[in-house]
Order: C-alpha cells, then structure tokens, then sequence
C-alpha cells in the first residue's frame, strides 16, 4: 500500500468512526478503530511529513496558513485518538467527557472540510482530488 492510499485510508477511516462514536455512543470496537485510524494518519505525517501543499492557485495568508491549518487538525486528531486510547485503557484523568472532545474533532474537521470544498469549487485546484479515492474522483 502506498503512503497516499494509506493516508486515504486513515482520513476517511478516523472521519466515519469519528461521526459514528457519536452518533452511537462509545463502543469499545469502533474506539479501537478510531484510535488505530488515527495514530496511523499521525504516525505517517510525523515520520514522512504532510503529504501535500497548499497548491500553486492558493495565495496570500490562505496560502501561509495552509500548512499550519493541517498541523492544527493533526494535533486535534492525536489528541482525541490519545484520549480515547487514555479513557479505553481506564487511564482518563479528566474531567472532561469524552464525547466533547470528539464533537470538538467533529466541528474542527468540518471546518476543514468547508476550507477544502471552497478551494476545490471556488479555486478549482483540485483538493478534493487529493484525498478522496480515485473511485470517487469522475463525479468531482
């Protein structure tokens, strides 16, 4: 498996065991999922680096905080992979409940998610390209 179909992988994995522990409740089983997708999406940008830039049609500010956008949600994906793996093995010393912080990831990658629809619509850069399988790519 190549490093973009991993990434592929894991983004999507972590993003649909994300909306599903809270629609659902914590269940033990999609937790270890979350927890396994997201360390994984982690572990290869903190080894191998971000996978893409910021594209040649992204300019100005966009185009210096673009990176930094994208460390951003790294850290709020190991975060709340960090603290589910914490409250999984009983080690959670927070008070603060779970489902915050994954409704907090949920809100933050569709804030994410809105950035990267408008380059792709609006800039036309093809960002969507990047990250969805290539199954996908004909109705983009």
């Amino acid at each position: 498996m190549t490093r973009r179909r991993a990434t592929i992988l894991s983004h999507w994995a972590a993003f649909l065991l994300l909306i599903l522990l809270l629609a659902g409740g914590p269940s033990p089983v999609l937790a270890w999922g979350y927890v396994a997708a997201s360390g994984l999406m982690c572990a290869l940008a903190l080894v191998l680096g971000l996978l893409n830039g910021p594209g040649p049609k992204l300019t100005g500010a966009m185009r210096a905080l673009h990176p930094w956008q994208s460390r951003g949600m790294y850290v709020v994906l190991g975060l709340t992979g960090l603290a589910t793996l914490g409250h999984l093995l009983g080690r959670w010393p927070f008070d603060l409940p779970l489902e915050r912080l994954w409704f907090v990831a949920l809100s933050l990658s569709s804030l994410h998610a809105v950035f990267h629809l408008w380059r792709h619509t609006a800039l036309g850069d093809g960002a969507l390209r990047r990250i969805t399988p290539r199954t996908l790519h004909g109705i983009l």
